[in-house]
C-alpha cells in the first residue's frame, strides 16, 4: 500500500473525528504516503503534522462544481492505491468512483457508494452509548483491531510558545459558538455561567472570525472584566494549544469539543438538542456531559439541529440547570 488518500470535506468536528484513521494507517503502513482531501478553511488544522503528506483542499464556497473537478484532476494525477471515504454525500462519492485508485471504501449511506470496492454500514443507534463516530470510522480500515484510536492534532513547539504568556494564570476556555442554532447554548445562559465564575480566573473566548461577535456581546453583558475574546485573533492550533492546559473548557456539540478530545483536554460539553448517544460525544479522560434533566418528548429532534427550534421554546437549552453545569468545573478547582 503505497499511496492512501482520506477524505472528509465535511465541517471542521468531522475532520478531528477522522484523524484517528490517519493514526491507524501509519501504524499499519509506516512507509506509505497518507494524503487527506478536505474543505477550504480547515487546511490550517493539520500543518506540521507528522503523518500526512499532502493537504489536497477543495474550495466548496466559491465555484464549488468547477473547483471540484479541479480536485478529481490532482486525485486522479496521484494515482492512489486506497481511498478512504468519510464524507457521505454525492460530490465526495463522484470524487471516489472516477479517482482511478485501486480500491476504494466508504459508507453505504454514499449515493455512489455502490460503485466503491466496499461500502460499510454507517449506523447511529441512540440507544447504543459505547459506538462513537471514531468507531464507525475505523471500521472502514478492516483490520480486525476493535481498539479505539483517540482523535489526535500536533500543535508544534513554536505554537505552544506563541499562547504560554496567556497559559501563566488559571483560566478556563468558552466556545460558545455552533453552526447549528439549536446545538448552540443561549447567549443569556452563557452571561450566566460567567456571573458564576469567580473573579481571579481568566476567561478566554474562543472561536472563528464570524462568532467574534457572539463572543463580544457575551462578554459585554456578563461585565466579567477577566474576559480576552481570542474569536478570529489565534489560530485553529493555537487555540487546541490554549485548550490542553484550561482548568476547564466549556463547547457546545460542535468543533470545540473534538478539539479537546484530541488533545485529551478537561472539557465540558453542553448537548442542547442532540444526544451524546449519536456517538460525538467528549473522549478526553477528564470530561463531563451537561443536558436538561427535563423529559423532552421533542429531544433529540436532529443529529445535526436546527436553524431554530421546530418547538419555538428551546427548552432543552433553557431548561439546563447551572448547578449542574458547574459541578464538573467546581470538581477540577475550588471554585
Amino acid at each position: 500500500m503505497n499511496k492512501i488518500l482520506v477524505i472528509q470535506t465535511s465541517y471542521l468536528g468531522d475532520v478531528i473525528l477522522a484523524t484517528p484513521v490517519v493514526e491507524k494507517l501509519h501504524q499499519m503502513y509506516p512507509e506509505s504516503t497518507i494524503d487527506f482531501l478536505l474543505r477550504k478553511g480547515n487546511e490550517s488544522l493539520f500543518e506540521g503534522h507528522p503523518f500526512l503528506h499532502k493537504i489536497i483542499i477543495w474550495d466548496k464556497k466559491k465555484n464549488k462544481y468547477n473547483n471540484l473537478f479541479y480536485v478529481l484532476k490532482e486525485v486522479r494525477k496521484n494515482k492512489y492505491d486506497l481511498i478512504l471515504n468519510f464524507h457521505r454525500h454525492a460530490s465526495s462519492g463522484f470524487i471516489t468512483i472516477f479517482s482511478g485508485a485501486k480500491q476504494t471504501r466508504g459508507f453505504n449511506k454514499n449515493p455512489f457508494s455502490l460503485f466503491f470496492s466496499k461500502r460499510f454500514p454507517h449506523k447511529i443507534n441512540k440507544n447504543d452509548f459505547s459506538v462513537h463516530e471514531v468507531d464507525r470510522n475505523l471500521s472502514l480500515i478492516e483490520n480486525g483491531d476493535k481498539q479505539r484510536i483517540m482523535p489526535r492534532l500536533y500543535p508544534n513547539e513554536r505554537t505552544f510558545e506563541k499562547i504560554h504568556s496567556y497559559t501563566k494564570s488559571k483560566y478556563i476556555c468558552i466556545a460558545p459558538a455552533s453552526v447549528w442554532y439549536t446545538k448552540q447554548f443561549p447567549t443569556e445562559k452563557w452571561i450566566e455561567l460567567i456571573q458564576y465564575i469567580k473573579t481571579d480566573y481568566l476567561i478566554y473566548f474562543l472561536g472563528s472570525s464570524n462568532e467574534k461577535n457572539l463572543c463580544e456581546e457575551i462578554i459585554f453583558k456578563s461585565n466579567n472584566k477577566n474576559c480576552i475574546n481570542f474569536a478570529g485573533e489565534i489560530s485553529l492550533l493555537e487555540s487546541a494549544a490554549l485548550m490542553k492546559n484550561a482548568f476547564m473548557n466549556y463547547v457546545n456539540d460542535s468543533a470545540p469539543l473534538h478539539i479537546a478530545s484530541a488533545m485529551n483536554a478537561n472539557v465540558t460539553a453542553i448537548f442542547c438538542s442532540t444526544i451524546p448517544e449519536f456517538g460525538f460525544g467528549p473522549l478526553s479522560e477528564n470530561s463531563f456531559i451537561v443536558q436538561t434533566d427535563q423529559k423532552l418528548l421533542c429531544k433529540p429532534c436532529g443529529i445535526h439541529g436546527f436553524k431554530a427550534c421546530p418547538e419555538k421554546h428551546f427548552s432543552c437549552a433553557t431548561t439546563i440547570n447551572m448547578n449542574t453545569l458547574l459541578q464538573p468545573f467546581k470538581n477540577n478547582t475550588n471554585l
